[in-house]
């Protein structure tokens, strides 16, 4: 499903995109429609360098089965998200590395990992995007859902009855693919806060069952600068009875930073 995620990584999870989830603040606008709503959650990735240590929680039947810790660095280029994530711990990981390029609308994201034990680069394309993302319940495509889901491309999108979540007015946005789109999703829907403007749950359907939730509680809001994020995120998997949470432990702002981050010839080195 091409419904951009470039708002988590941005919901997320700026984010995708990891997922990702910085938004942005913005007031409620007096006509509010399905793209008043994205355009405020897109306003939230700055213009400059944002980054952030977090870490990977994977949980199987809540029973605790890893931790990745790393960093995660996200910019724009000429309006297009680039997004590289470093692996720091547990030492079997240490240093695999993930770099997703948005393209321009009617190209394909690029998505790239290398992992020390392979010793090379290698573009995650085909079957392999469906694979699980280091053990964790992210697969590469879902992050590149979660990456596109908010960039108002979709094919049947509309903004339902203000409801309330966690104590907070939310807007709620329901997201179709367009016809002959590709998608594992036949849809998605999340809820956006009316006063920071972040996702804070987003489910993925197959016809009226619900695969993936992402959700992040009120209390995890937090702010940097002007925008605002989500401190933890939760990934359940409800068919597979497994879930992966996804922390900020730390945040930054720069005004620049090496190309070389961003590169698919060089993401992967130490910087």
């Amino acid at each position: 499903m091409k419904i951009r995620l470039a708002a988590t990584v941005r919901a997320l999870v700026s984010a995708a995109a990891i997922l990702l989830a910085t938004l942005a603040a913005s007031p409620a606008r007096a006509e509010e429609s399905v793209q008043s709503v994205l355009n405020c959650m897109r306003g939230n990735l700055p213009p400059a360098v944002r980054i952030q240590d977090i870490e990977l929680t994977s949980f199987d039947h809540d029973v605790e089965s890893r931790v990745l810790k790393g960093k995660l660095v996200v910019a724009t280029e000429k309006g297009l998200v680039r997004a590289r994530l470093r692996i720091s711990s547990p030492a079997d990981l240490s240093g695999a590395a993930y770099l997703l390029r948005e393209a321009e609308a009617g190209d394909e994201d690029q998505m790239f990992v290398y992992l020390p034990s392979l010793g090379r680069v290698r573009r995650i394309s085909g079957a392999g995007a469906d694979g699980s993302l280091l053990g964790t319940d992210l697969s590469f495509n879902d992050v590149k859902e979660i990456e596109t889901a908010f960039d108002g491309n979709n094919g049947d999108n509309k903004l339902e009855p203000t409801a309330e979540l966690d104590g907070r007015a939310v807007w709620v946005l329901a997201m179709r693919p367009r016809a002959g789109q590709a998608s594992r999703y036949t849809s998605v829907r999340a809820w956006v806060d009316r006063k920071t403007c972040v996702a804070l749950k987003v489910d993925f359907y197959q016809n009226d069952e619900v695969l993936k939730e992402l959700r992040a509680p009120a209390t995890a809001l937090q702010q940097s600068d002007k925008y605002w994020y989500a401190s933890s995120i939760d990934v359940r998997d409800f068919k597979a009875a497994t879930r992966t949470t996804l922390r900020v432990v730390g945040v930054a702002s720069s005004n620049s930073i090496a190309a070389n981050y961003f590169s698919p010839h060089s993401f992967q080195l130490e910087n």
